[in-house]
C-alpha cells in the first residue's frame, strides 16, 4: 500500500505508482490474496454441497477459518507490522514458505479429520502450530529491529493471537488423535473453539482495528488509542487464559470470570474506536467493519450467558447456534470489509487502476451488506426451516458476489501494461448466476410439488417423545388438523439419538438424558419422523404424526412420506458395487442374489492372512482396536462395498494367548457413529467396558482369559445384527494347556454377507428375514478360491474356526481329508490317537474350535461350509497341497 501504511494516522495518502518496488509488493499481494479469495470460493462451494460432504458443518467452519481467515491473518498481520514499524520488508521466500506450509497443513487437517486417517489431521495441526509460532517470532524480530514508534503496541496483539492459535491447534490435534473421552473430550472441544475464535481471530481483529478503522473512516486516530490498547491487551490475555483453563478443568466460575475479564478488555479497546466516528461511515468497508464489531459484542454477551449457565462439557454444543453470528456476522464480515478496503491499494497499477478496482469491488455493496446481515439474523433466530434456508441463500449469495468481483480484480491486476479495462457484462451475469444458485438451494431443499395449503391453527398440544432401545415412543401421534404440536424429545438411551421430521425440523444429536423441543406448523397432513444415526431408522426408530381420521400406518421404511429425503445414510439405495468382471448387486429388498464367484479379483487384491502365529510370550498383552466404518472392502469377486470394521480389516485383528493371560484392549472409536465391543473370552460385567462410545472417544477393556477356546468378539452396539453383519467381528484364540505343536495353523472366521450400504433399508430387511446374499470365510466370499491356502503332503495342519453369524452357523469340512482331532467349545471331541475320525466341525453362531488333519498327498483340497447353500454362495476355499 506504500506510504498509506507509514502515516496511517493521517488518513489515505497517495496510491503507489505503477512501477518500481511498490509494484513488486503489489505482485506479492496479488499472489497471496488470490489464495484467500480461493478459500472463500471453496467455503461457498462447501456450504452449497451441504450434506453431500462428510462432516459438512465441521468442514464448512474449518475451510473458512483455517483456510480463508488464517491465511488472511498471516498475510495482513505481517503487512501491517512492516508498515506500522517502518521496518524493512522481510524476505518474501520465508513468508511464502509459511503460507505454503499453512495451506498444506490445512488441507491435511481437513482431509484427515473428515475422511481419515486421524494421524494426517494430527500432523497437520502440529505443522500449523509450528507455522504460527514461526510467524510470531518473525513479528517479534521486526519489533526489535525497528525504531520506537507510536504503533508498536499493535504487534503485541498479533503475537498474543498467534500464541492463542498455537494453543487452539494443540487442542485440535489432541481432539483428532482421540485423546480423552466423554466429559474431557467435550471440554477440549469447548476450549478449542473459544481460544481460536476469541484468541486467534478476536485478538487479531481488535489489534488491526486500532489503525484500520480510522484509516477507513478517513480521520485521525484518537489520542487515547495507545493507552486503550495496552489496557485492553492486559485484560483480554489473562481473561482468555482463565476462560480456557476453567473449561479444561471443569471450573465454571473460573471460566465465567475469565470471559468477563476478556469482554471488559475488548470493550476498553473498542472505546477509542467509537470516538473517531465523527460522521457516519460512508464506504462499504466502513459499514461492514462496523457491523462486524456489533456482531462481535452480541456474540460476547451470548457466549457469557452460555458459559455461565452450562457445564463445561456442554459449552461446545451450546455454542453451535451462536456460530452464524460469530463466523458470518463477525469474522466473515470483518474479513470482507477489510479486503474491500485493502485489496485495491495493494494490487497496485497506479491511481487510475486503484479507482477502478475500488469501484469494481464496491459494486452493489449496500445490497450485499444488507443481504448478508439479514441472512445472519435469520440463521441466529429460531425461524422455520424455509426462512433459515433463505438466510443461507442471502449469506452465500453475498459472499459469492464478492468472490466473483475479487477474482475479476485479481485477474485485471495481472494484465500487462497496467491498461484498465472495464468489467464486461458477463461479470454481472456470473454474479447473478451465483446468487440464483444460492436461491436454488432453497427450492431444492424445501421440496414440494406446489404451494402448500394454508392451515389455520385450531389449538396447541405438547407431547413427550422418548428415544430408547431402537424405538421412538409414541410411534404414532394423532391430533386434529390444525393442531400446533410441540414435541419435547428426550433421549433415555445410553447412546446418542436424534429426531428428524420430514418437514425439516430436527433436534441436535442428544446424549443420554438430554432433551430438545420441536415446534411444528399447524398439522395439515401426515408427517414422518426418524432417527438419523446410521442404521437406526432401518432398525425401527421411526414415528408418524397424523391428523385424526388419516391413516396411522407407521412410516414406510423406504423413506419419509413425500419428503424426497433418503433414510439415514442409505445413500446407495441398498445396492452393492458391481465390478467390471461381473459380481452381484441387490436392489430394494429383493434377494438373495447369485454371486459370480468365478469372476476374477481386481489387480492388487490380497486376501485376509489366515495364517495364525503362535501365542506370544508374557502374561499381559496390550492391543489397540480402532473403529473404521468408512472404508471399502472386496467382499466377493467383482463386488466392493463399504463395511464397518475393527482396525480396517475384515474380520478384525486376532488376539492369541494362553489360559490366565490378561488382555488390555484400548478401544478407540475413529468412526462416524457410536460403537462398542464385546469379548466373549473374558468374564466381566458388561456395564462399563461394553458400553457404546461416540466418535472420538476411547475406553480401556481389560479381561483375563480364564478358559481355553476359540472365542468371538464383536460390536456391542444395538442393533447388533447390523453391526456384526457389516463386518464388526473378530476372534480370540486361547490355547488349551496341552496344545501340541503342528506344522501350520490357519484361522477361518465365517460370516454372512449382505450387499448394500451398511444400515441401509435393503440389507437390514434381509438381515431381519435371514436372507444373506452370500457367506464368507475371513471377509470375502470365495476369497481362498482365488488365493488358496498352502500346505504340504504329510504336514499336520490345524484349522481354527469361529462362527461370527450373526444368525447362521457353519459346518467346516475339507474335501478329501478327514479330521483326526476335533476341539469344540473348550473340550476335545476327538484326539489323534482315537480310532475314529470326523468329517465336520459344526459350530452354531458365536461358537468356535479347531480341527486337525494330515493331507495324504499333493493336490487341491476344497474347504467348505457343508451347509451346501452356504458353500455355493461363497463359503468355499481351497488348500493347495504340494509335495513335502
Amino acid at each position: 500500500m506504500g506510504p498509506v501504511e507509514v502515516r496511517i494516522e493521517k488518513g489515505p495518502p497517495p496510491t503507489p505508482p505503477p512501477d518500481g518496488p511498490p509494484r513488486l509488493r503489489a505482485s506479492w499481494h496479488l499472489r497471496a490474496n488470490a489464495i484467500v479469495v480461493g478459500w472463500l470460493g471453496l467455503t461457498v462451494a462447501t456450504a452449497l454441497a451441504g450434506e453431500a460432504l462428510p462432516a459438512p458443518r465441521w468442514l464448512l467452519i474449518h475451510v473458512f477459518l483455517l483456510g480463508a481467515v488464517s491465511t488472511a491473518i498471516l498475510i495482513w498481520s505481517e503487512h501491517f507490522a512492516v508498515a506500522l514499524l517502518r521496518a524493512r520488508t522481510p524476505e518474501r521466500r520465508w513468508s511464502l514458505t509459511r503460507l505454503g506450509l499453512l495451506n498444506t497443513a490445512t488441507v491435511a487437517v481437513l482431509h484427515g479429520a473428515a475422511v481419515g486417517p486421524w494421524p494426517v489431521a494430527a500432523t497437520g495441526a502440529g505443522v500449523i502450530v509450528v507455522v504460527v509460532i514461526w510467524h510470531a517470532v518473525a513479528l517479534v524480530q521486526l519489533v526489535r529491529r525497528a525504531l520506537p514508534g507510536r504503533f508498536g503496541h499493535v504487534i503485541a496483539w498479533y503475537v498474543c493471537a498467534a500464541a492463542a492459535l498455537a494453543t487452539g491447534g494443540t487442542l485440535g490435534g489432541l481432539l483428532t488423535a482421540h485423546v480423552g473421552h466423554g466429559s474431557l473430550h467435550e471440554r477440549l472441544h469447548a476450549a478449542h473453539a473459544e481460544v481460536n475464535l476469541l484468541g486467534w481471530v478476536g485478538l487479531t481483529v481488535l489489534g488491526t482495528l486500532f489503525t484500520l478503522w480510522p484509516t477507513v473512516l478517513r480521520t485521525r486516530m484518537s489520542d487515547r488509542t495507545r493507552r486503550a490498547s495496552l489496557i485492553g491487551l492486559r485484560l483480554v490475555v489473562p481473561g482468555l487464559t482463565l476462560l480456557v483453563g476453567g473449561l479444561l478443568a471443569d471450573q465454571r466460575q473460573v471460566a465465567v470470570a475469565g470471559l468477563g475479564v476478556y469482554a471488559a478488555g475488548a470493550l476498553a479497546a473498542l472505546l477509542p474506536l467509537a470516538e473517531v466516528v465523527r460522521r457516519r461511515p460512508h464506504t462499504g468497508a466502513a459499514w461492514m467493519l462496523g457491523a462486524g464489531v456489533v456482531w462481535f459484542e452480541v456474540a460476547l454477551v451470548i457466549d457469557l450467558v452460555i458459559v455461565a449457565t452450562r457445564p463445561a462439557d456442554r459449552v461446545g454444543h451450546a455454542l453451535e447456534p451462536l456460530l452464524p453470528a460469530v463466523l458470518v456476522g463477525f469474522v466473515a464480515q470483518v474479513l470482507l470489509g477489510s479486503l474491500l478496503h485493502l485489496l485495491p491499494a495493494v494490487l497496485g497499477g497506479g491511481p487510475a487502476r486503484f479507482k477502478e478496482n475500488a469501484a469494481l469491488l464496491e459494486r452493489g455493496w449496500v445490497v450485499r451488506m444488507v443481504a448478508l446481515n439479514a441472512g445472519v439474523l435469520l440463521l441466529v433466530l429460531p425461524v422455520p426451516r424455509p426462512l433459515a434456508l433463505l438466510g443461507w441463500a442471502l449469506v452465500l449469495g453475498s459472499a459469492t458476489v464478492f468472490v466473483v468481483l475479487a477474482v475479476a480484480a485479481l485477474v485485471r491486476a495481472r494484465q500487462p501494461g497496467g491498461q484498465a479495462r472495464t468489467a464486461s457484462p458477463a461479470l454481472g451475469g456470473v454474479a447473478a448466476g451465483c446468487l440464483l444458485t444460492a436461491v436454488a438451494v432453497v427450492v431444492a431443499t424445501t421440496g414440494g410439488s406446489g404451494p402448500e395449503t394454508a392451515v389455520v391453527a385450531t389449538g396447541a398440544r405438547t407431547v413427550e417423545v422418548t428415544l430408547s432401545g431402537m424405538s421412538i415412543r409414541p410411534a404414532v401421534i394423532e391430533a386434529p388438523a390444525g393442531t400446533v404440536l410441540t414435541l419435547r424429545v428426550t433421549n433415555a438411551d445410553a447412546q446418542r439419538h436424534d429426531l428428524r421430521l420430514a418437514t425439516g425440523e430436527r433436534t441436535p444429536l442428544l446424549g443420554a438424558g438430554q432433551s430438545a423441543t420441536l415446534t411444528l406448523a399447524p398439522l395439515a397432513e401426515a408427517v414422518d419422523g426418524w432417527c438419523t444415526v446410521v442404521g437406526h431408522r432401518a432398525a425401527g426408530m421411526t414415528m408418524r404424526i397424523v391428523p385424526v381420521g388419516a391413516s396411522a400406518q407407521p412410516a414406510d421404511q423406504s423413506g419419509p412420506s413425500g419428503s424426497g429425503v433418503p433414510s439415514g445414510h442409505s445413500g446407495h439405495g441398498g445396492q452393492g458395487t458391481q465390478g467390471d468382471a461381473g459380481g452381484a448387486t441387490t436392489r430394494g429388498t429383493e434377494g438373495p442374489v447369485r454371486l459370480d464367484l468365478t469372476a476374477p479379483m481386481p489387480p492388487g487384491w490380497k486376501p485376509y492372512d489366515a495364517t495364525l502365529e503362535p501365542a506370544p510370550g508374557g502374561k499381559e498383552h496390550a492391543v489397540e482396536i480402532r473403529v473404521d466404518d468408512t472404508s471399502e472392502h472386496q467382499v466377493a469377486p467383482g463386488v466392493r462395498q463399504r463395511m464397518w470394521t475393527f482396525n480396517g480389516t475384515l474380520p478384525g485383528p486376532t488376539l492369541r494367548g494362553k489360559v490366565g493371560d490378561v488382555f488390555v484392549v484400548t478401544f478407540v472409536n475413529s468412526g462416524t457413529m457410536g460403537h462398542g465391543i464385546d469379548f466373549h473370552a473374558g468374564a466381566t460385567a458388561p456395564d462399563g467396558p461394553m458400553r457404546t462410545i461416540q466418535p472420538g472417544e476411547r475406553l480401556t477393556y481389560r479381561f483375563r482369559a480364564d478358559y481355553a477356546g476359540a472365542w468371538l468378539y464383536h460390536c456391542s452396539t444395538m442393533p447388533m445384527t447390523q453391526h456384526i453383519a457389516a463386518g464388526m467381528y473378530g476372534a480370540v484364540v486361547i490355547d488349551p494347556p496341552d496344545l501340541a505343536k503342528v506344522d501350520r495353523e490357519y484361522l477361518l472366521v465365517s460370516g454372512e454377507l449382505y450387499l448394500g450400504e451398511p444400515g441401509g433399508d435393503a440389507p437390514v430387511a434381509k438381515i431381519r428375514e435371514g436372507r444373506p446374499d452370500g457367506w464368507m470365510f475371513n471377509g470375502t466370499a470365495a476369497g481362498y478360491d482365488h488365493a488358496p491356502l498352502e500346505a504340504k503332503a504329510g504336514e499336520r495342519v490345524r484349522i481354527w474356526a469361529v462362527s461370527a453369524g450373526p444368525s447362521s452357523g457353519t459346518a467346516l469340512h475339507v474335501v478329501g481329508a478327514p479330521f483326526d482331532t476335533v476341539y469344540k467349545e473348550g473340550a476335545y471331541l476327538l484326539r489323534a490317537d482315537d480310532p475314529g475320525g470326523s468329517q465336520v466341525l459344526d459350530l452354531a453362531p458365536a461358537q468356535g474350535g479347531f480341527a486337525e488333519l494330515v493331507f495324504p498327498e499333493p493336490g487341491t483340497y476344497p474347504v467348505v461350509d457343508h451347509a451346501m447353500r452356504h458353500a455355493e454362495a461363497g463359503a468355499h476355499g481351497l488348500f493347495r497341497v504340494g509335495a513335502r
